[in-house]
């Protein structure tokens, strides 16, 4: 059976075949532009095909030049197509092969170019799943572009899918993918460019659980970027840089600090040379075409995801096949001659995808116009902790986590931000010394906490851990639960404490001014209840059943609502998503934890107004 094509297209070269389509190098016999097609033989299923329309959607919605652009999704009879740009360039999986390890710069370097792509897919709310070395090209002036969103999803979806030597935990567990999740196995792919081997090695159920419990092995990562692994592959989701875009920022930090200030001229350079060494592997300098109309500098970009040097694979199905798969509607598509006229940075037309073909055999093409600001540059946070021995009080300060900021332009309001960042802190040491010197404690107390060794189950130990929220760029929001000791048995008081500032005065926000004062009371969380879902892995009493019941100690008037929960207030943790909220006890929701988002949609009318359009923006 002949293989099917688009018209207007003249065919160049294959790159790879597999069980339902193949892709292949083609050139527009209008105006010669070079683009990627993937095609979809008419023997896919329903199912392949509904795939084939996802991936144009997730596509469709991504705009940057640091991701391949989609051009045309096309329908007919005989198929499904996807027309994207060709990019001339080595996959980081081929010169991973090549070279073993790059050097720290040139990692870097990479590293940055392919983030940037995911922060454009994160701005819009699109998960990719996927990143590996195949899906990330390094094109022949050394910067990065990523490819192939087949399995990309939105935001806070179920995850099951992606390449298991890259999965974050939250995966293996098929559990929402996020940000986060992208921010993970970028991270582990860093770790195999500067140290030449993955960060585990194992297989199945082993895999899994060394992903899932292991400690990071940082001895191979070079020292002074060690930190900025071990954060991008925290275990937990919400330990973790939130988006591609935060760990740039990160990125950028450690690259300055570690490698001065021309480390991205010298990263491009070293990356140029690792891609140039398998040149002979560019698709378009391989056929002629690197001088095409429309190639530009930047390359034609990606067919093969596997260097465009005819890599295998399922082509056309889920993962995108052989890698031509590019990402990110960048440019416009028209149908007939001259279809890429509009390529390359006009205002957004649409970037929407439509689902169904157009009947009687016709061709369905969807537009995907393109303009490409930078994403916002993200608050710089950092997870702190302090440690220490009062030995007037014999209180154990264990590994007391706060966090602090740095980049933000004003020294002063970058004062008065880690000020109350700290806080929460500071108030807990400050409250046990209290109940260390209270009635039925004092000095006989004081004394025999100070003889006991600090390893002592009956030694008073402060422990606090963090839950970061929205992180900018109005509003910063961050959770604490402390876990403060009350008695010589090793009880703790624990305590969600949440601190929610104003990036641009510095000011902190109190529980009055991101709840209506109708919220707090004994009525207004009754009917707040039921929106809050409940927690999987408590078992509180539910008074009713279903969802959690928040708790104050009594009824506020207006101007008088206490700062923190409990005996001080509701402790409300900002998201983008929602609010979360935190709960001390299994009789209200569960013990230390804190609640999925409440989504603004549900939750608009106990917030007060403008509270999220500041922590959206």
């Amino acid at each position: 059976m002949t293989d099917w094509r688009i018209p207007d297209f003249d065919e160049v070269r294959e790159l790879g075949r597999g069980a339902q389509g193949r892709v292949v190098l083609a050139r527009h016999a209008g105006d010669g532009t070079p683009v990627a097609i993937k095609y979809l033989t008419a023997a896919a299923t329903a199912g392949d095909r509904e795939g084939f329309r996802h991936e144009a959607r997730m596509l469709g919605r991504v705009t940057s030049p640091h991701v391949t652009r989609l051009y045309r999704l096309v329908e007919n009879e005989d198929g499904a197509a996807l027309v994207m740009e060709a990019v001339d360039g080595a996959s980081l999986k081929e010169i991973l092969v090549r070279h073993g390890a790059l050097e720290p710069e040139a990692a870097l370097t990479v590293l940055k170019g392919s983030l940037l792509g995911l922060a454009a897919a994160h701005a819009v709310g699109v998960v990719h799943r996927d990143y590996k070395p195949a899906n990330v090209m390094v094109l022949a002036d050394g910067r990065s572009k990523l490819i192939d969103f087949g399995i990309a999803t939105p935001s806070g979806a179920a995850s099951g899918s992606g390449t298991p030597f890259y999965m974050a935990p939250e995966q293996w567990n098929r559990h929402p993918a996020s940000p986060a999740t992208d921010v993970y196995a970028a991270t582990c792919v860093f770790y195999e460019c500067v140290t030449g081997h993955r960060p585990f090695e194992a297989s199945g159920a082993a895999l899994m659980a060394q992903h899932g419990t292991a400690p990071v092995p940082l001895e191979d990562v070079p020292e002074p970027l060690r930190p900025l692994v071990a954060h991008g592959m925290a275990k937990e989701a919400a330990r973790r840089p939130p988006g591609a875009a935060a760990f740039v920022a990160e990125l950028e930090d450690a690259a300055r600090r570690a490698y001065g200030t021309d480390w991205e001229q010298r990263g491009l350079r070293a990356a140029a040379v690792a891609a140039a060494a398998l040149a002979a592997l560019f698709p378009l300098a391989a056929a002629g075409l690197s001088g095409a109309a429309g190639a530009g500098s930047a390359g034609a970009a990606g067919a093969a995801g596997s260097a465009g040097a005819g890599a295998a694979g399922s082509a056309g199905a889920g993962s995108a096949g052989a890698g031509a798969a590019g990402s990110a509607g960048s440019g416009a598509a028209q149908t007939g001659a001259g279809f890429l006229a509009k390529a390359g940075g006009v205002k957004v037309v649409a970037a929407v995808v439509g689902a169904a073909a157009v009947a009687g055999g016709g061709v369905a093409a969807y537009e995907a116009a393109q303009s490409d600001p930078p994403p916002p540059r993200p608050i710089a946070l950092q997870v702190a902790s302090t440690s220490l021995v009062n030995n007037q009080n014999g209180l154990v300060v264990d590994k007391a986590q706060y966090v602090t900021v740095s980049n933000v332009k004003d020294p002063a309001v970058a004062r008065k931000v880690n000020a109350a960042l700290r806080k929460p802190v500071d108030d807990a040491i400050a409250r046990y010394a209290q109940h260390a010197n209270a009635p039925g404690q004092g000095p006989d107390f004081i004394a025999r906490q100070r003889t006991l060794p600090t390893t002592s189950p009956e030694r008073m130990t402060l422990t606090i851990s963090t839950e970061i929220g929205v992180r900018g760029p109005k509003l910063l929001s961050v959770g604490y639960m402390v876990a403060n000791p009350v008695n010589a048995g090793g009880g703790h008081d624990y305590e969600p404490v949440v601190v929610t500032v104003d990036l641009a005065t510095g000011r902190t926000l109190p529980t009055k001014d991101v709840l209506l004062p109708s919220t707090l009371t004994r009525a207004g969380i009754t009917r707040l209840s039921p929106l809050v879902p409940p927690m999987p892995s408590s078992t509180p009493d539910y008074p009713e059943p279903g969802h959690c019941v928040p708790s104050l100690a009594g009824d506020y008037p207006t101007g008088t609502v206490p700062e923190q929960f409990g005996s001080t207030g509701l402790p409300a943790l900002l998201t983008r998503a929602g609010v979360r909220f935190g709960f001390a006890n299994s009789g209200e929701c569960g013990y230390r934890l804190w609640s999925d988002p409440v989504p603004y949609a549900k939750i608009a009318p106990y917030l007060q107004p403008g509270i999220q359009a500041k922590a959206t923006a």
